[in-house]
């Protein structure tokens, strides 16, 4: 059985990752915000839910708990960077102050948790890391700017040091979930006010339509944690597990815009060459 460090796992996907992973035999460490869930959750499985409390904004915090796990706990063996939170707004009504501190949770809190880990699975030629992105890493939604934005940039970043740390038997999976039946659009999103109403024509809908589906969403948070599981234990690991059939619908469309823009402005791409140079490989 393996050990698993999840963060964010007082409920929605953490809570459900974590869940999975004990009802698998394996043992988790889950970090919340507050005394009593974590009181809570290590009530799930006395002698293998391990509840600690962590803020991931708090670099020193965050490598601080990694040390103690690995020295008193046991080796990590998968980690599941899953702490963050929405952020709904309209890009020009929404402060850059909520922009920092979405980045603050959503980038450099699994920035933190990810560095602080690599060192323990480096020496030990073996690990898995997760980090949970969004559909929204990889395709756009009008209103989400702030979040998309945040969630691109752990898509990136997972995926070059998923090419950094291959040739020491580490894996590294973005999860990209589609809608999951979660408070993620209810009180675990921040939601700029509105202030332009140039935007309301085509932001209200918007708006409108995830209110109502809240709490309906199409995802089941214990089928997400299973698919998370089987990657787990896979031996040729992806690099990105997109969850969910809405997921896959609106990854694919967004993707095929790109590409299809790409192919369609190619001539000018390339005519910006010098006769020759060093191509990069």
């Amino acid at each position: 059985m393996a050990e698993f460090l999840i963060t964010g796992v007082s409920s929605g996907l953490g809570r459900a990752f974590a869940e999975g992973a004990l009802a698998a035999g394996h043992t988790v460490i889950g970090t919340v915000r507050k005394p009593a869930d974590a009181e809570a959750f290590t009530a799930l499985h006395p002698a293998r839910a391990h509840g600690r409390l962590l803020d991931v904004t708090d670099d020193a915090a965050v490598f601080a708990l990694v040390e103690e796990v690995e020295n008193e706990v046991g080796p990590i063996d998968a980690v599941i960077a899953n702490a963050g939170y929405g952020h709904e707004g309209v890009f020009e009504e929404s402060p850059l102050s909520q922009l920092r501190d979405q980045f603050a949770v959503n980038v450099f809190g699994v920035a933190a948790t990810v560095q602080a880990v690599l060192p323990y699975m480096r020496r030990r030629r073996a690990g898995h890391i997760f980090a949970v992105t969004s559909m929204g890493g990889l395709m756009t939604v009008p209103g989400l700017a702030y979040y998309c934005g945040s969630k691109y940039a752990v898509e990136g970043m997972m995926e070059a040091v998923g090419k950094e740390v291959a040739g020491f038997g580490i894996h590294v999976t973005a999860i990209e979930p589609g809608s999951f039946r979660t408070d993620w659009a209810g009180r675990s999103m921040v939601r700029a006010e509105r202030s332009i109403a140039d935007y309301d024509e085509l932001f209200e809908p918007i708006r409108a339509a995830r209110q109502a589906a809240s709490g309906n969403q199409l995802g089941d948070p214990a089928k997400a944690a299973a698919a998370v599981l089987e990657v787990f234990n896979s031996p040729e690991p992806p690099a990105h597990l997109v969850l969910g059939s809405d997921a896959l619908r609106l990854v694919r469309a967004g993707r095929a815009a790109v590409d299809a823009e790409i192919e369609q402005w190619e001539k000018l791409s390339v005519s910006t060459d010098f006769p020759t140079g060093a191509q990069l490989s």
